[in-house]
């Protein structure tokens, strides 16, 4: 069940979550949210929806998450949780059908590491764009994200398989995936060219159906972040 459109500020709050479901407090283009909407669907797992106006937050979601910050997940106990790695690890180990993270402790541990590593590509995805809009030169850090991005398509070259943790998707590609989408929407995809093997395992995320259940096409991204840097997020374009 999703309730599309934003609950902002003086909204009433939704009532309890249901027995033997989970929700989400999400926003539709948010990439971190994205993440944890990746994986509950990926497991199938019974969940509401409710998209969250993030520049005129509800009071009562505050109440519940004092950050403010979604993904936040909420149990019929009253459970939260938030912040997206900590909801996704969450989820994996509440509802153990189609297990995401490896059971070995070094390749979790392993998965762990690269997801931090990968940390470090994501503000390029704000700042180049940011940059160039303001006229100045980005070149440096383009040819920082570049070889940032050229130590993870050795890695998929050096384990010769088809994603990040083997032939099958895991938990690491789900939590990379929103973020190395977004590149076409920053218009820096550019930024791939010398990353085959990379590129080959973007081709191969698009295809799943579980990713292709939780984005949008570029352009309708790039027109609500167009609302956004003019500072008026338009949460529900296209609904």
């Amino acid at each position: 069940m999703a309730t599309e459109k934003v609950f902002a500020k003086g909204s009433a709050a939704p009532g309890p979550v249901m027995k033997d479901s989970i929700r989400i407090y999400s926003m539709r283009f948010c990439p971190f949210a994205q993440r944890t909407r990746l994986v509950l669907n990926a497991k199938g797992i019974k969940h509401e929806t409710i998209n969250i106006n993030l520049k005129d937050k509800p009071e009562w979601f505050l109440a519940k998450n004092p950050l403010g910050l979604v993904p936040t997940l909420e149990t019929s106990a009253g459970e939260v949780i938030y912040e997206s790695p900590i909801t996704c690890d969450y989820l994996d180990e509440v509802y153990p059908e189609k297990k995401l993270l490896p059971s070995s402790p070094y390749e979790k541990a392993q998965q762990k590491m690269m997801l931090e590593h990968f940390s470090k590509v994501v503000p390029y995805l704000y700042t180049i764009p940011l940059g160039r809009r303001k006229g100045e030169d980005v070149s440096r850090l383009e040819a920082e994200l570049k070889e940032k991005l050229a130590k993870f398509d050795q890695d998929l070259v050096d384990k010769k398989t088809k994603f990040f943790g083997g032939n099958s998707i895991t938990m690491i590609d789900y939590m990379m995936y929103p973020f190395m989408e977004r590149m076409a929407v920053a218009e820096i995809q550019y930024c791939l060219d010398h990353t085959p093997a990379l590129k080959k395992w973007m081709q191969h995320m698009s295809e799943d159906p579980t990713v292709k259940e939780t984005t949008f096409d570029v352009d309708t991204y790039k027109n609500f972040y167009k609302s956004y840097h003019e500072g008026k997020p338009d949460y529900d374009y296209g609904l």
